[in-house]
């Protein structure tokens, strides 16, 4: 045994052993003691500690040194059990034990095939499986993407993601925010020859887009509820109080036309256009209750048709409103619909190509092109959002036992300025089996809270996937840093005492400390970024290189030559094949009409 070795030992164990041969004089004081009852001998005890104590040398007789041995070892042992019991005891984590993430760790969370997984950072990944090897590694896709104006949410995270469009095993379709319109002509082309189909609804220059008929997507009496619900809450009318009886009074007439057009008009006439025409021949006579408009004509014939229907019973209930009143609500709601008045978005909502319920039967991109400074018509994109969700749930149990065959992503960049989706933070919380999953891109998270008031924390809750690309916006920064922890650190200080009797001494102890700090995450590197993943330490690491992506040559970016002409895509018609089959029909062999 080396000298070093055996000073380390001899100090380790030296309070024992001076322990141990001090109670070898407590053993010889006892062996002094006289007495034959236990209570005599410890009163004897009293008078022969003295005695065995004046010899400042251990005592040798063989039972006072049994004593001693007895004694040393058992003060040994209790500090060992101490010192063991994890539970009251975390060596070096005693303040905390966050950490950053490993490779080892996300190891488990990603699979084989890079086409099959969804891009978080440079280094990390989740598979898009919801099945893996493994069942405690399931985790749901849906992310919450948080980053200030200039972080690269575009280039570092949706753009990546889109270009994850080549998986045989996983197929996904995708339904993009696309602020301005750069994503579609940027990544168009990559899409169409992985097989995609193109779905646009452009909200900044309609000629450029789509029609898109909420109409087309009602079937049973739950979705024209579900319609008004989300046009009301994302659009807001001139002359309401505050008072919700004027809400609640829309909602019935609302209610009563669409289910009218829905089931009484022919297809073509169920449209918003239809729906204004019928409000504006809603005249009121506030002096002649009895005054009928052709529209109260129309229900009084479908109440004798139909007692029972459905849009007959919620007109008659809002026919319980006076003359004024009645007027009052037809202004409200007139002022309500006032966006639907121009020409342009009748046009556009004359009738649907968007497909929006076949998005989860074959791989599709749609992309909702809106403007990012003005949101006049984001509501559009708000109502598309709520039917899609509602559409696929119900598609998924209806017709496919619970489960899309491709997988919707909804990368809903910009998602503050679209308005708010009804019961999103119910829907985050069941899409995941249905193979739908949503990609939440926000500036700061104090927007989500602006939007969804006290459901923010439950939507934010339901996205096991956290990723921030930097920002300096205080709310933000106090939450991540919080969520982050704290570390367990060694602090030395040291002292320098000087004057007539100099001194120096070094103190020794473990604090904590936070992760990263706030002023650290303010001051976060722009090519870094932090990701939350549920179950797992947080990782600090690089952002994704987009030309690092093995489809990065089939966008724009890459050759301008590969920028999808949007007014070229619209006007293409579908090619005539050789199996498709006519019905041939002589028009002037007809009967007279």
């Amino acid at each position: 045994m080396n000298k070093k070795k055996f000073t380390k030992l001899l100090a380790l164990y030296l309070p024992y052993l001076v322990i141990g041969l001090a109670a070898t004089n407590f053993g010889e004081a006892w062996r002094l003691a006289e007495g034959k009852e236990l209570g005599d001998r410890i009163v004897s005890l009293i008078d022969t500690l003295p005695a065995a104590f004046a010899n400042p040398l251990p005592s040798l007789h063989p039972l006072d040194i049994l004593v001693g041995i007895c004694c040393g070892a058992g003060l040994r042992l209790a500090v060992y059990l101490k010192s063991k019991n994890a539970k009251k005891y975390r060596h070096g984590m005693e303040y905390g034990s966050a950490r950053w993430g490993t490779p080892a760790d996300i190891a488990p969370f990603m699979a084989p095939k890079f086409e099959d997984n969804i891009i978080l950072t440079k280094t990390e990944r989740l598979m898009m499986s919801n099945r893996p090897p493994d069942p405690k590694n399931a985790r749901n896709k849906n992310v919450l993407v948080v980053g200030g104006s200039g972080s690269g949410k575009t280039r570092y995270f949706i753009k990546p993601n889109l270009l994850q469009c080549t998986s045989k095993s996983h197929p996904v379709s995708f339904v993009v925010t696309d602020p301005k319109g750069g994503l579609i002509q940027e990544c168009g082309l990559a899409l169409l020859k992985n097989g995609y189909k193109i779905r646009t609804m452009n909200t900044i220059n309609f000629h450029k887009s789509m029609r898109y008929n909420p109409f087309a997507y009602i079937h049973e009496e739950k979705d024209i509820l579900k319609l008004v619900t989300t046009l009301m809450t994302n659009t807001k009318g001139e002359g309401q109080g505050g008072d919700p009886f004027w809400d609640k009074a829309e909602r019935l007439l609302l209610t009563s036309l669409i289910a009218y057009l829905h089931y009484e008009a022919p297809a073509e006439e169920q449209n918003f256009a239809t729906l204004l025409e019928m409000l504006n021949t809603m005249q009121v006579s506030e002096d002649d209750e009895d005054y009928q408009n052709p529209v109260d004509l129309l229900f009084e014939d479908l109440v004798k048709k139909k007692p029972n229907s459905f849009a007959g019973r919620q007109y008659k209930l809002y026919k319980l409103a006076a003359g004024k009143t009645a007027k009052s609500i037809l202004i409200s709601c007139g002022a309500r619909l006032s966006p639907f008045d121009i020409q342009e978005i009748r046009d556009a909502t004359m009738y649907d190509e968007l497909e929006l319920d076949k998005l989860g039967d074959r791989k599709t991109a749609l992309f909702l092109i809106m403007s990012d400074t003005d949101s006049t018509f984001n509501f559009l994109i708000s109502m598309i959002y709520s039917q899609l969700f509602n559409l696929l749930c119900d598609k998924a149990d209806d017709v496919y036992g619970g489960k899309l065959p491709v997988h919707v992503r909804c990368l809903i960049d910009e998602c503050a300025n679209i308005g708010q989706i009804p019961q999103l933070e119910k829907l985050v919380a069941t899409i995941r089996s249905r193979e739908i999953s949503a990609c939440l891109v926000l500036q700061t998270r104090s927007q989500l809270k602006a939007i969804y008031k006290d459901n923010a924390d439950t939507i934010v809750g339901n996205m096991d996937s956290q990723i921030f690309l930097g920002g300096s916006e205080p709310t933000t920064l106090k939450d991540l840093a919080e969520a982050l922890g704290k570390e367990t650190i060694d602090s030395y200080n040291n002292s320098d005492t000087r004057g007539n009797s100099p001194s120096y001494g070094t103190n020794y102890q473990k604090l904590g400390h936070e992760l990263m700090s706030r002023d650290e995450l303010a001051m976060l590197d722009g090519g870094k970024c932090i990701l939350q993943l549920r179950g797992v330490r947080p990782f600090l690491s690089d952002k994704y290189d987009l030309t690092q992506h093995p489809n990065y040559k089939m966008t724009s970016d890459a050759d301008p030559k590969n920028a999808l002409d949007i007014e070229k895509y619209l006007s293409h018609k579908e090619k005539i094949r050789p199996d498709d089959q006519f019905v041939l029909v002589d028009v002037d062999s007809l009967p007279p009409a």
